[in-house]
Parts: structure tokens; C-alpha cells; sequence
């Protein structure tokens, strides 16, 4: 009986939720200014937007891209690692570093998907997590990435896709660390965790619904053969 009240109960949880990620993911119009043609054969995107469980395991289904790693940008080198940087003490947001072919997917193309699946307009939070290290922020590493962030913003509010201006930051790549082992392809070994199923896989839905041309079924993997 109790086994039936647990499933029970994250049924009717996850279709809460799956409600509540619709009306915070939405699909969005492709920015206006393009990326500039690249002569390089792979680029990095920096990317912060809440826990990175979510946000690694929604880009590891992007066509184009070939690593997706979980880590902390923004601040100073965490000496204590993943419990540091909670504390919100260090300056570092969680984040990801998108690792991806320009020819196949845009920046900007990145962009439409992030912004896609969170709430741009929350200021130092990300859906139950409080705290500057869950801000939105585009850490750009170079001019034509600051370029096309700016614009694609001032794009969306102008349109008004969010019912409030966005507050993402857009500021310069300064470092990433790399995050813990245990926090790489989490949302794929995990899809049960309650947070995961909760907060994280409707955005992963999501981003499959609105966008099945830039969708791959098979996610890229920091560990592939990690059990």
C-alpha cells in the first residue's frame, strides 16, 4: 500500500510539474542576428541557468554538439568544490560548457534553446534554487557571442516573450572548473531523483517538443561508459 501511495503520489507530482514546465518553457523565435561565420572547427558556450543537472542534460541532446560538462564560472577557483560554491560565498554560478561544431549549430541557436527552457526573468534564482550561485549568465569568449547575446535579449524584451524583462547577465568568460565527477550525466543516470523528474525532465521534453530538428535522441556523454 505504501509502495502505491509513493507512485501515486509522484504521478500527480510530475503532472504538476509537467504544468509548471510548460508555463515557464516556451518556444522562442530565432534570434534576428546571426552568428558570424566560423573558420573553427569547434567553439565553447558558457552558460548558467539554475542547477546544472538540468541545464548539462538538456544540451546533451543537441545536435552539433560533441561535450557538455557540468561546472562553476563567474567567480574565483573553489577550493572547497561543489559545497563552496552553494554557500553562495565564491561569486561562481553552476554552470555548463557547451562544446559544439559552428557549422552544425549557431550560438545563437544555443541560445534559443536556453532561453527555451528556463526563466530568464528570475534575478539570482532558478525555480527552488535560491542564491547568486543559480543566476542566469552567458559567460561570452569572444566579441561576436557578446554581440549576438545582447541582441537576441533586446530581441525577446522588445517582443515581450517574458511577461517581465529578462535579467541574464552577459558578461566575459573568465574561468570554469570543472564540477565533480558524481554531478557529470547526472540527469542520466538519475531520471528517478525527485528533483530530476521534478524540475528537469519536463525541460528536456521540452526543448524535444518545440525544437524536434535540433533534438538527438542520444544524449552526449562526459563518462559513456560509466554504468
Amino acid at each position: 500500500m505504501r509502495s502505491f501511495l509513493i507512485s501515486l503520489f509522484l504521478t500527480s507530482a510530475l503532472t504538476a510539474t509537467a504544468a509548471i514546465a510548460d508555463e515557464t518553457s516556451k518556444p522562442l523565435p530565432q534570434p534576428a542576428l546571426a552568428s558570424a561565420p566560423s573558420t573553427l572547427k569547434t567553439e565553447n558556450a558558457v552558460l548558467a541557468g539554475g542547477c546544472f543537472w538540468g541545464m548539462q542534460g538538456v544540451f546533451q541532446h543537441l545536435k552539433g554538439v560533441s561535450a557538455v560538462v557540468s561546472g562553476y564560472s563567474g567567480g574565483a577557483k573553489p577550493a572547497g568544490g561543489y559545497e563552496e560554491v552553494s554557500s553562495g560565498t565564491t561569486g561562481n554560478a553552476e554552470s555548463i560548457r557547451i562544446t559544439y561544431d559552428p557549422k552544425q549549430v549557431t550560438f545563437g541557436e544555443i541560445l534559443r534553446v536556453y532561453f527555451s527552457v528556463m526563466d530568464p526573468t528570475e534575478l539570482n534564482y532558478q525555480g527552488p534554487d535560491h542564491g547568486t550561485q543559480y543566476r542566469s549568465a552567458i559567460f561570452t569568449t569572444n566579441a561576436d557571442q557578446k554581440r549576438v547575446a545582447e541582441a537576441y535579449i533586446a530581441q525577446l524584451n522588445k517582443a515581450h516573450a517574458f511577461s517581465s524583462n529578462i535579467v541574464t547577465e552577459v558578461t566575459p568568460f573568465g574561468a570554469f572548473y570543472q564540477a565533480e565527477d558524481y554531478h557529470q550525466d547526472y540527469l542520466i543516470h538519475n531520471p528517478d531523483q525527485p528533483y530530476i523528474a521534478y524540475n528537469d525532465l519536463p525541460k528536456v521534453g521540452a526543448f524535444k517538443r518545440f525544437y524536434p530538428q535540433m533534438f538527438r535522441e542520444q544524449p552526449v556523454m562526459v563518462f559513456p561508459n560509466r554504468t
